[in-house]
């Protein structure tokens, strides 16, 4: 019994052991089976990408009114628009079935907005946008182009190689339908950020491996471009092959430049110092007198320059007029994709003691450019003939000019410039207007398009739009533009950067890490730009670039540039000074412009000099700098005896194996120490008398201004980093000196920001039915501080701020604050094509105006330079808004609301696709 008793134990001890087991087993099981169904699993993002694709393709049907407010970031995406190109592309690589680029994937895949970037990236973008200004998403393309010699020459190749995540859009083609984003949630988010994370480090072995196989094939691929260009043009261009190699100079060529530049200025301050001293004096007391603040100048202006304000001067009263004497009609809804409706009139002139801004004060010491200006030409005709019965019914008609749909009326005055005894100095592509300002209308192109929105423009115009391939012929093997089907594409390179102006950006700030841009380096001026894919890219990177070119042989590229939503103007170093105030700019750039910098006693490098803010630098990339050459070595040692004898400081000699090039980097000096002790007076001081901030129809001189150094002076002291400094008032506005609303300027100054703010978000981007999202290159008329610019800072726009040359010369401090923007006189017209600009905006600038030159002109040239389906906006006194509101309806621009309180008003309008039938006589 006892051992039967033992066996039965020794079961039943197996069997529960067995059973506990089994248990075990079936717990695991249903563990392992609820891990499988957890939402975290490998599986799950394919499902959310799948849905997502759905949830795009139902908010594409969606209408208009479910559209994000512009403010709202767009996210990115992971992959870039174009890879870095290997100089000449295939065929079959720029051709789809679309006619968009090969490296285009948005006709193959269409666009998922909740699937563009990671998590985390969308929501530092979501951060990060208010220290943004001009749409730092921009893709951009750069080049640079012939400005003196007319050989337009650009740089730049595909997109970079670095793992970097580039925005990319939907190029549709057709209308480019709006993109609609809805909100996502917590949940979407994650699994948003898993997907993204995976493609995002593809992305990156992707670029990595085509970067190398780039770098190893650029040497060979260089020199098929090379042999495919045959113009006489550029002929310089053949010398970056390979198979000139052996004439680049080498590393320790070099560094030899570099000790004998650094000797050229030892020699000079080693001799002369003591016959300087006298000089130097009486210059430091010259420059105190020439650079010092404007509030000590003593040019006041008369009462006809400022005319008057008709706010209510006080808070009071002004609260009385918002209840009182109100009117509101023409608003429309259509063709505004929102539906308009009665908006609250605070929203037109805001109350509050910080956003009210009184009239404008006659005791106001700031000087202008009509006072300042030489040679002036006197257009203060009477514009009283312009009444409302003499233009409801004005007759227009159409441009009858060689220059076609292209005219600019101040560059294609054949007659003026038939009459021109030389051009030796490019004379003839400088500004020559009409006597009589135009008053009839340039045609649209055949096939004419509504643009596409930025950044997909970026990348691709409409042929129909810019129909010109000159330069595509040209150019194409530099990666400048293609053409592809009814687009022309940019792939984002030119002559000095073929493989990319991202890495040619890269490359500069590696070679030269003080120039930190966005944050040292805000303002960039880009010489001779070409296309403007350099200034394009530099979106990126949180700077704007003023970028010129002028108009000639290599037709369009200026208006491609504007066709792209980069900022750019017709302009040309010659005999006249550029409209822009002294030491404004960060950087200037000279990407294979062959500007003759040396020649003339290096007049035209001293104007750069005028340009530059003490302490800025100067990029030049072209073959002088490293090629060996007989011609490219005499203009090197011209223009290294000239940056000595300038007291610029060569920081380095940089070469890029990549693109084969090599670009010298100079500094301009923030104090007078080295021209007090300059060997030789070569070039010259300027004389005291010399305004180095004059520039409406100045001469060139060859001479040198002081650099300001009084701590109240500005330029003796760098601006603030950006974004701070687009809020900060400037360090050498001081308290002593009025305002242009009779405030101390620094009060003037931030009440004028703050009134812009207001103004903008409460009306501009919800009361007048603009669609933002269309909205990319804007002017503002007469910009006084640019706080109109400043409040649109967060939009993916740029703002082009003019100063009128009869208005106080506040343009200096739009620079400061990190803006950009051009003197101009609205009775002449702006040197820009046609049908550039995708909104107009004049505060208080027609009853100025109108006393000096007629109205009808006037819109003319307002209806030349916008767009169709452009907007314009103005606010005015109640009579001028009738008048203007008059000739738009004659010119059959869409009146969508006109509002009038008090004798003051706004109008808001669209332009048309309308045109005259007939032709004015031949001019």
């Amino acid at each position: 019994m006892a051992i039967g008793k033992a066996r039965s134990n020794k079961r039943s001890s197996s069997s529960s052991r067995s059973s506990t087991l089994t248990t075990t087993i079936l717990v695991a099981l249903c563990i392992f089976g609820l891990w499988l169904l957890a939402p975290n699993t490998l599986v799950y993002p394919r499902t959310t990408t799948r849905t997502s694709a759905t949830t795009s393709s139902q908010s594409s049907s969606m209408p208009d009114s479910h559209e994000i407010h512009p403010t709202e970031p767009i996210p990115k995406k992971s992959q870039p628009v174009f890879q870095d190109s290997q100089g000449d592309l295939p065929e079959d690589a720029i051709q789809t079935d679309h006619g968009a680029t090969h490296n285009d994937h948005t006709d193959e895949s269409p666009e998922l907005p909740n699937q563009s970037s990671t998590g985390s990236k969308a929501q530092a973008e979501a951060d990060n946008v208010s220290e943004q200004d001009s749409g730092p998403e921009n893709n951009g393309d750069s080049d640079s182009s012939s400005d003196n010699n007319n050989e337009a020459e650009g740089d730049g190749g595909g997109g970079d190689t670095d793992n970097r995540d580039v925005k990319e859009t939907d190029p549709d083609v057709g209308e480019n339908p709006q993109k609609l984003h809805g909100a996502e949630s917590v949940d979407e988010q994650g699994e948003q950020q898993q997907l993204q994370n995976q493609n995002s480090e593809e992305t990156s072995i992707t670029q990595n491996q085509e970067a190398e196989e780039t770098r190893e094939e650029h040497t060979s691929a260089s020199a098929e471009n090379n042999q495919e260009e045959g113009t006489s043009d550029d002929k310089l261009d053949d010398h970056q092959s390979s198979d000139n190699n052996e004439h680049e100079i080498s590393d320790e060529d070099q560094q030899k430049r570099l000790e004998q530049h650094q000797q050229q200025e030892d020699d000079q301050v080693q001799q002369g110092k003591s016959q300087e001293d006298t000089q130097g004096t009486s210059n430091h007391d010259q420059v105190e007198h020439d650079e010092a603040p404007l509030a000590q100048t003593g040019n006041h202006i008369n009462q006809s320059q400022l005319g008057g304000r008709k706010n209510p001067e006080t808070h009071e009263s002004q609260h009385n007029i918002l209840h009182n004497n109100n009117s509101i009609k023409n608003i429309s809804s259509e063709q505004t994709g929102r539906k308009a409706t009665n908006p609250d009139t605070s929203d037109f002139f805001p109350t509050g003691e910080r956003s009210q801004i009184p009239k404008e004060s006659k005791k106001n010491s700031w000087s202008t450019q009509a006072n300042e200006s030489e040679n002036q030409k006197d257009r203060r005709q009477n514009g009283q003939d312009d009444q409302d019965g003499s233009i409801i019914n004005y007759k227009w008609q159409l441009c009858n000019v060689t220059a076609g749909q292209d005219y600019i009326p101040c560059l294609d005055n054949e007659k003026a410039i038939a009459k021109l005894r030389s051009r030796t100095h490019y004379e003839h592509r400088e500004r020559h207007c009409p006597e009589d300002a135009p008053t009839c209308l340039v045609p649209l192109p055949k096939g004419y398009k509504k643009p596409l929105q930025w950044p997909q423009s970026r990348d691709k115009i409409w042929y129909h739009n810019v129909p010109h391939t000159k330069l595509a012929e040209v150019k194409g093997h530099q990666n400048w533009v293609k053409v592809s089907g009814e687009f022309l594409t940019f792939p984002g390179g030119g002559t000095q950067f073929i493989h990319g102006a991202l890495h040619y950006i890269d490359f500069l700030e590696e070679a030269v890490p003080d120039i930190a841009w966005g944050k040292h380096s805000r303002v960039l001026l880009d010489v001779g730009c070409g296309v403007a894919s350099f200034g394009g890219y530099l979106f990126e990177r949180n700077v704007l670039a003023m970028s010129f070119a002028p108009k000639d042989e290599h037709e369009a590229q200026v208006q491609f540039a504007l066709e792209r939503g980069i900022p750019a103007i017709n302009a040309v170093m010659g005999t006249q000074r550029l409209p822009f105030p002294s030491g404004v700019f960060d950087v200037v750039h000279c990407a294979r412009c062959r500007v003759p910098w040396h020649a003339g006693g290096g007049a035209l490098l001293l104007e750069l000099n005028r340009l530059l803010r003490p302490g800025g630098y100067f990029v030049w990339s072209a073959t002088p700098v490293y090629q060996t050459l007989e011609e490219d070595v005499m203009i090197w040692n011209e223009m290294s005896n000239l940056t000595v004898s300038m007291c610029w400081e060569l920081v380095t000699i940089k070469k890029d194996k990549l693109n084969s090039i090599g670009a010298a980097v100079y500094h301009k000096p923030d104090s007078n120490e080295c021209y007090d002790k300059r060997k030789h007076n070569h070039p010259p001081m300027c004389k005291s008398d010399d305004d180095p901030n004059a520039a409406w129809y100045i001469p060139l001189q060859a001479c040198l201004h002081k650099v300001p150094i009084e701590a109240n002076q500005r330029g003796s002291d760098w601006p603030e980093e950006w974004p701070r400094r687009l809020q900060t008032p400037p360090y050498w506005l001081n308290r002593s000196q009025m305002g242009i609303y009779g405030k101390p300027a620094p009060e003037d100054f931030t009440a004028d920001y703050e009134h812009w703010k207001q103004v903008v978000s409460k009306l501009y981007l919800s009361g007048l039915g603009i669609s933002w999202s269309d909205v990319r290159n804007i002017m503002d008329m007469r910009a006084v501080y640019g706080g109109f610019a400043a409040a649109l800072k967060d939009l993916k726009v740029w703002v082009m701020n003019v100063v009128n040359i009869d208005a106080p010369d506040t343009l200096p401090i739009i620079y400061e604050r990190g803006l950009f923007g051009i003197y101009h006189d609205w009775c002449e017209s702006f040197s820009a094509y046609p049908r550039t600009y995708d909104l107009l905006h004049a505060d208080r600038l027609f009853s100025r105006l109108k006393k000096r030159c007629k109205l009808i002109p006037v819109m003319a040239e307002v209806d030349r330079i916008v767009r169709p389906g452009g907007k314009f906006i103005m606010r005015d006194d109640s009579s001028t808004i009738r008048e203007v509101e008059n000739v738009l309806k004659s010119l059959h621009w869409e009146v969508h609301l006109t509002f009038s309180k008090n004798q003051e008003g706004i109008l808001s309008a669209q332009k048309t696709e309308w045109r005259p039938d007939s032709y004015a006589a031949s001019s």
